[in-house]
């Protein structure tokens, strides 16, 4: 990432910092009249049959679960549709749960080792929403396969959610991953179109797939889908109030490293890299004088003086993981100790832009290639979802929270003092949980909100922590705490 572009996004993440009146602070505006579910059924061109997978290009032998992918329309007189993979539960799916995965924001370019050694502010870099949750969250995370070297075969992720749950990635909004729209100020997006769009897609997906009306079903997401998941969770159940029989049955929603306060995640960044020894005693003291992250108020200059500090201080440190090695840098001779490939973007690039994988995904003749994130203009953005997750902690619905504890773009900390600001009771003191007999991460269950810890992950938990991912997973989608030394 060239200099100028660091300074641009510094510049937008000041911009934000100011009261701004675009903004959906509580999800539907008071004003309008909510549709009725049979409102957004829309005329549809696939199907289930057409739709199914008979295998991907250069996976492994032996795959025992079912793979669908495809699109849904979601407004036909615009021929907007959004992309979707669908992996089966590879045992016993017709008991299963389904589980939605939503991806949120991140910039990554293919062979820019800049965009992993400057790292600009925060909020800033993950704030422009649109990545794929197929070719992120799908085939680097927690999908059932992972991409080769050499960009044309898979191996199988043995630590896939897919082992206790149907798993549905969804690439939304339009002009993200495969989905697209005929019309061009669709590639204009935002929060409430987003999640109406997603409801959409749900409605008629399900028309398409109707084994998985009424099943268990929850919604799980990272990084800017802290806005997505709720969002969208509280759409589902304002209509679940008004139409007692809407087949989408949820239980539960998580948020992992996500974005959830715009004041939290600006402090608990800055605290994050001074408990790190990334900036200096003095830096750190002089943004907490001067630094008033309020959405309320503008910063002062001094402020601006000791973050742009900070954020220099940040130089060639992986955004993702704080101690990870960068992609195609001169010290990247062999894997890092946590087992993942910081090229492994690059990886899924290649494969998914060949003609016999597009091919074998359903993927329509669209103009674009497939990219890891699009450049999708934002209109509005909250500068909080903390009040959504308060209703819905009072819904009955399972709310999670969970963090990698070294990710560098929205540290640990930020989830913690953004919970903090919720002001819930404690139900179970934290307490350390477990994986293959070591610590796995730490719990605490707050009254109707559980936050969960993964030791050793970086911002893309499944990836940098797989078998302590899935064991946190199984606890979530199971309604049990992680689990204690016994």
């Amino acid at each position: 990432m060239a200099n100028g572009e660091v300074d641009v996004l510094r510049e937008f993440l000041k911009a934000r910092r100011v009261k701004t009146t675009n903004v959906i602070r509580h999800g539907v505006a008071v004003a309008e009249k909510q549709k009725s579910v049979s409102e957004f059924k829309v005329p549809q061109v696939g199907s289930k049959e057409n739709d199914k997978i008979s295998a991907l290009p250069g996976q492994p032998s032996g795959i025992n679960f079912a793979q669908y992918s495809g699109y849904v329309t979601v407004n036909a007189d615009n021929g907007r549709a959004l992309f979707y993979y669908l992996a089966e539960s590879s045992a016993d799916p017709t008991t299963k749960p389904l589980v939605l995965w939503l991806n949120g924001g991140k910039y990554t370019h293919k062979n820019q080792i800049f965009i992993h050694t400057i790292l600009p502010l925060m909020i800033a870099l993950i704030d422009r929403p649109g990545c794929s949750s197929f070719g992120n969250g799908g085939m680097v995370e927690l999908g059932p396969f992972r991409v080769n070297k050499d960009g044309k075969t898979l191996w199988l992720n043995q630590f896939a959610w897919n082992n206790v749950a149907n798993i549905l990635f969804l690439e939304s909004p339009a002009g993200v991953g495969f989905s697209y729209s005929n019309t061009s100020s669709d590639y204009t997006s935002g929060d409430e179109k987003t999640r109406r769009d997603s409801f959409t897609f749900l409605v008629n997906w399900m028309e398409r797939f109707p084994e998985y009306k009424n099943r268990d079903f929850y919604i799980v997401g990272e990084s800017y889908a802290g806005h997505y998941v709720p969002q969208l969770a509280q759409l589902i159940l304002s209509h679940k109030k008004s139409e007692p029989n809407l087949v989408i049955n949820l239980q539960g929603i998580a948020t992992g490293n996500a974005l959830l306060d715009d004041e939290t995640s600006n402090s608990g960044s800055y605290d994050f890299y001074w408990s790190h020894a990334l900036i200096s005693d003095e830096v750190h003291e002089g943004i907490v004088k001067n630094c008033n992250f309020s959405t309320e108020t503008t910063t002062s200059e001094a402020c601006d003086e000791y973050t742009s500090e900070a954020d220099s201080c940040q130089a060639n440190i992986y955004s993702y993981n704080t101690y990870s090695q960068l992609c195609y840098s001169s010290a990247y001779t062999s894997l890092p100790i946590d087992g993942f490939d910081p090229c492994s973007a690059d990886y899924v690039f290649n494969y998914l832009n060949t003609a016999e994988v597009q091919k074998a995904l359903n993927v329509r003749d669209i103009p674009q290639s497939w990219e890891s994130c699009s450049g999708i203009s934002w209109e509005d953005s909250p500068h909080t979802v903390l009040p959504i997750f308060q209703e819905l902690m009072q819904s009955g619905i399972r709310v999670w929270i969970y963090s990698g504890d070294i990710d560098h773009i929205l540290p640990v900390t930020t989830s913690r003092y953004g919970i903090n600001k919720i002001k819930t009771p404690i139900k179970t003191a934290w307490y350390p949980w477990f994986f293959q007999g070591e610590v796995g991460g730490y719990a605490v269950e707050y009254q109707n909100l559980t936050f969960v810890t993964v030791r050793g992950a970086g911002h893309f938990v499944p990836s940098y922590q797989p078998g302590r991912a899935l064991t946190m997973f199984s606890s979530f989608i199971n309604g049990t705490l992680p689990p204690g030394f016994n």
